[in-house]
């Protein structure tokens, strides 16, 4: 069975930075694409990034592009959300997510409900004051 364990969360005045980790307990080679999704309070999950483990392409929301950059490190199995120039609106529950069943351009396009997605984490609360 695949688990995803994230951590790095944590509080963060404006302006600030925080890099997030999910590690898988399987080689993320065989994940398809995976992604980071957040949760606000009283919101609808979204995608804010995703990348696609067959050539390593990555893809943003418009509200977090130039200040966020997903990576992965094949060697660990884990999956990294580094987000520098945080604001209040970034406050969430951030997840990870992999094999995830859709073109991996438009994962960020599309509502999080409409995703066929195999694996979630648990959460990462990120709160930025």
């Amino acid at each position: 069975d695949v688990q995803l364990v994230e951590s790095g969360g944590g509080l963060v005045q404006a302006g600030g930075s925080l890099n997030l980790s999910c590690a898988a307990t399987v080689n993320s080679n065989n994940l398809n694409c995976m992604g980071w999704f957040r949760q606000a309070p009283g919101k609808e999950r979204e995608a804010v990034a995703s990348i696609y483990t067959v050539d390593g392409s990555t893809y943003y929301a418009d509200s977090v592009k130039g200040r966020f950059t997903i990576s992965r490190d094949d060697a660990e199995n884990t999956l990294y959300l580094q987000m520098n120039n945080l604001k209040p609106d970034d406050t969430a529950m951030y997840y990870c997510a992999a094999g995830i069943n859709y073109p991996p351009e438009d994962i960020v396009l599309v509502p999080a409900s409409t995703l066929d997605i195999d694996h979630w984490g648990q959460g990462t609360q990120v709160t930025v004051s």
